[in-house]
């Protein structure tokens, strides 16, 4: 996807991913006092202080990795969610599943890429919990970590669409992106086993 390489278009991405991560979180977090939710080790004793935008802004300023891992880290963000349905995203761990996500999309899509203690300090937590968080978010997705060419091609059409309607909550419930809350009407949830046409339908 060209686009990615043009850094406003990076910068209008970041914006719309933290915009749809935000209001999981918040969604998420009106939901914990209805819906059982399992503690783990991306969870933090208190929200942190930095927004959801800053803290992904700070990691694409310091990361130095290629554009396209911001799409597979996403793309990995919905299949842990849908694979650890007891573990949605809210505001206690997102900034640590984020951090997680880019670091394991970088190491899987990059030639080159900064070790856990750098981006351990990017994202504001000790080398030791980095090591941690990646394994188990590569246990959480039962290190299904392969995007292919098709699927990487679906997410960015759809993400690209959705920026350029600027509604993340326009589509119905059975496409709720991260699969996180049904109420929240988000986009881009998708099972990839499904026949191709069925995914060419995402936005529809």
């Amino acid at each position: 996807m060209a686009e990615l390489e043009n850094p406003n278009f990076m910068s209008k991405l970041i914006t719309f991913l933290s915009s749809i991560l935000q209001r999981v979180a918040e969604s998420n977090d009106l939901n914990r006092r209805f819906l059982p939710q399992k503690i783990s080790v991306f969870h933090g004793l208190t929200r942190p202080n930095i927004s959801i935008q800053s803290y992904l802004e700070r990691i694409f300023n310091y990361a130095n990795c290629s554009p396209s891992c911001y799409v597979v880290a996403y793309i990995y963000l919905d299949r842990f969610v849908q694979k650890q349905p007891s573990l949605p995203i809210n505001s206690y761990n997102v900034h640590r599943l984020l951090i997680t996500g880019v670091m394991v999309a970088a190491k899987f899509m990059d030639d080159m890429y900064y070790n856990n203690a750098y981006y351990a300090k990017v994202g504001g937590i000790s080398t030791r919990e980095m090591n941690f968080l990646e394994v188990d978010f590569l246990f959480g997705l039962a290190f299904d970590l392969n995007v292919t060419p098709t699927t990487f091609h679906t997410y960015c059409c759809c993400l690209q669409r959705e920026m350029l309607l600027q509604s993340p909550l326009s589509l119905p419930d059975h496409h709720s992106s991260l699969n996180l809350a049904r109420s929240s009407k988000l986009h881009l949830h998708f099972n990839e086993d499904e026949p191709s046409h069925h995914k060419q339908q995402l936005a529809a």
